[in-house]
């Protein structure tokens, strides 16, 4: 992984705001740098982000090294990945965190083609271990963890060799810590060197299109399986969700039948949630699933199985015809409402 001991995160802006899936590697980096013995350093590119910037020591950040130029204000895949090359070679960080986002997803690859370093994609945990390669004893090693083989199975990957260690990271999978006031950043102001050739594209117009549902946001979750994916079952889900103001999600079986979009799935290769209620209908529990929603305060499942593997983690187990569970679970909040 390299002699460097720093942790650094590459900053995305939306609108002029930072993204949460940032402050969310931030958060996580705080952790890895603790192991390390380093600490937590960002990367940023904009314009006129100063103000903004100042949000990231809240959350642990110590230096950001910000790159201001109107011509960067909306992202460009090749200014950008050039400024954090750049940026990389001049501060050797051990570690380099994307999001796994559309702009994460372009970044990243560029960065670690041209560094020649290794990168691993849409991790979903990240650990600092211990690696045996070729009769040589790393320390300090990232551990990459990803779901794999179309999320079937869980595994760690390590590239002990590389400098740095490269990793995008999934939205919401990393918790975000409680933001501390007092706590500050120094914005280390960084020329830009693009060339105007590098510039092969101008924007002429940005659009932006919201989600279909916020998942993320949301503090009630009723969801819906493949027990409950028939027009009745899932009419019966969405009914529930509405009369508890919460909003509605489903398992990866049911957006892969054509059903849901994929904005409402929970789950390893979907969304990480972690609300304040999670109902599960007619969900079976596979780790996949699990794995995205396991961190939920309150967990109610709903399954004619006894067996089924989401009871593990449910902290209210209905064992029951999902369709008769949930016409009575709507009746009685109606009531009582």
């Amino acid at each position: 992984m390299g002699t460097g001991k720093n942790v650094m995160v590459f900053i995305e802006t939306r609108r002029g705001k930072i993204a949460d899936v940032s402050l969310e590697l931030i958060s996580a980096a705080n952790r890895l740098a603790g192991k390390l013995g380093g600490s937590v350093e960002a990367v940023a590119i904009g314009y006129k982000l100063h103000d903004e910037l100042k949000t990231l020591g809240q959350y642990g950040c110590g230096r950001v090294y910000y790159t201001d130029d109107e011509r960067l204000a909306h992202f460009t895949s090749i200014p950008y990945a050039k400024t954090v090359v750049r940026t990389v070679r001049e501060y050797q960080p051990g570690v380099v965190l994307f999001g796994a986002t559309t702009m994460g997803r372009d970044v990243a690859p560029q960065v670690a083609s041209t560094l020649m370093c290794g990168l691993t994609a849409d991790c979903t945990d990240l650990q600092i271990g211990e690696h045996d390669l070729k009769d040589v004893h790393y320390e300090n090693t990232l551990m990459q963890i990803r779901p794999a083989f179309g999320g079937n199975i869980v595994a760690t990957i390590v590239s002990p060799e590389s400098v740095p260690s490269m990793a995008t990271v999934r939205e919401g999978v990393m918790k975000m810590i409680e933001p501390d006031p007092k706590k500050s950043v120094e914005i280390i102001n960084e020329p830009c060197q693009v060339a105007a050739a590098d510039f092969l594209t101008e924007i002429l117009e940005v659009v932006s299109e919201e989600k279909q549902v916020n998942l993320k946001a949301a503090q009630i979750i009723v969801s819906a399986g493949m027990g409950a994916n028939d027009p009745d079952g899932l009419a019966l889900v969405r009914e529930l969700a509405k009369v508890l103001g919460g909003e509605l999600g489903c398992s990866r079986p049911v957006v892969d039948s054509g059903v849901l979009a994929k904005d409402h799935q929970v789950g390893q290769t979907g969304t990480t949630v972690r609300p304040n209620l999670y109902i599960a209908c007619g969900i079976s529990g596979q780790i996949q699933h699990r794995a995205g929603m396991s961190e939920a305060k309150r967990i109610i499942a709903i399954n004619k199985d006894p067996q089924a593997p989401i009871f593990a983690i449910a902290h209210y187990a209905i064992v029951g015809d999902v369709k008769n569970v949930l016409a009575k679970m709507i009746k009685a909040y109606k009531n009582k409402a």
